[in-house]
């Protein structure tokens, strides 16, 4: 990495810092960089050289790496734009809605309609209070409180009880502070049957203290309403309490206008056709976009098909 790469890193970190009046103990709880390096990273003309005893070097840089993701800062040339999509809004917007008023919310949401990536910005915007979860396919609730843990940066109990106190004694500190906690739940449709079923559990401990959001697709409500069917424990009572936090996200504007301004006519229909979602869109014309601007080749469909290895014909 260029040292002047490494300065423009420095120089947003310290605008994030500001902006969010953050401590460099926070910014090391956030990002995982040790506070020395922090320390060393931040002095006024600092050669990013760390001294420990007898042994000196450059500060690795997958810690540089680590500080630019943490306060949004593209390393290299971005070719994909957030964009105002209804889809983003309505994230956006009840996010803000459930953190400020402390409530549980549901979210349901189309594949690739860009749930995870409105999450994402939220999150910057609110790095004191706001904790991303992505639950895994294997996840059960003892795996989710551990990811809580790990994101608290706090040290627990060793029992499930014990360490649904200790986190509902961290969040009633944060909104002591003036704070608004909240924690979103990311892909929770694949949330297994047992972490679903207790729920309740963790919304009863944080109750008061912490907004929870669940974010997931239609699977997500499938899963809730086989439960609620089979009256399985715990369902009734968590469906009760977040019946009138559900949310539909907006389904997904299948003409992209937003992201194909200025594109070849041919190329925005061949796009129109062939993908279904914002996902599909950005992984065809993202990497034909960063061709075109190494190459100088004009953006056609032409190009998108040989840059994805796509044969003629294919895709019509």
């Amino acid at each position: 990495m260029e040292f002047s790469t490494k300065q423009n890193i420095v120089k947003a970190l310290k605008q994030y810092m500001e902006l969010h009046q953050l401590s460099q103990s926070d910014v090391s709880k956030k990002s995982g960089v040790r506070k020395e390096y922090i320390n060393i990273i931040l002095k006024e003309d600092s050669n990013f050289m760390y001294d420990a005893g007898n042994k000196q070097g450059l500060i690795p840089v997958q810690h540089f790496h680590a500080l630019a993701e943490t306060c949004g800062f593209s390393i290299e040339k971005s070719y994909w734009q957030t964009q105002p999509t209804p889809q983003f809004v309505s994230v956006i917007s009840n996010l803000k809605d459930s953190k400020e008023h402390g409530v549980t919310s549901v979210f349901f949401g189309e594949t690739g309609s860009g749930k995870t990536h409105s999450i994402g910005v939220f999150a910057s915007k609110n790095p004191h209070d706001t904790y991303v979860i992505t639950v895994g396919s294997s996840d059960n609730l003892g795996d989710l409180i551990d990811k809580i843990i790990d994101q608290l940066k706090i040290t627990t109990g060793k029992t499930k009880s014990a360490k649904l106190r200790d986190i509902s004694k961290k969040m009633k500190e944060l909104k002591a502070q003036g704070y608004k906690p909240q924690i979103i739940f990311d892909e929770a449709e694949y949330m297994k049957q047992p972490a679903l079923c207790t729920m309740k559990e963790l919304y009863d401990n944080l109750q008061n203290y912490c907004s929870i959001v669940l974010v997931g697709t239609d699977q997500l409500r499938e899963n809730l309403d086989k439960l609620r069917k089979r009256n399985k424990a715990g369902i009734p009572q968590f469906y009760r309490r977040i019946k009138f936090g559900i949310r539909v996200i907006p389904t997904i504007d299948r003409s992209f206008g937003l992201f194909l301004q200025g594109i070849d006519k041919k190329l925005v229909n061949f796009l129109q056709r062939n993908c279904d979602n914002y996902g599909e869109l950005h992984d065809c014309l993202v990497p034909a976009l960063r061709e075109s601007d190494i190459s100088g080749e004009p953006l056609t469909v032409q190009l998108v098909r040989k840059v994805l290895n796509i044969p003629d014909g294919m895709y019509e």
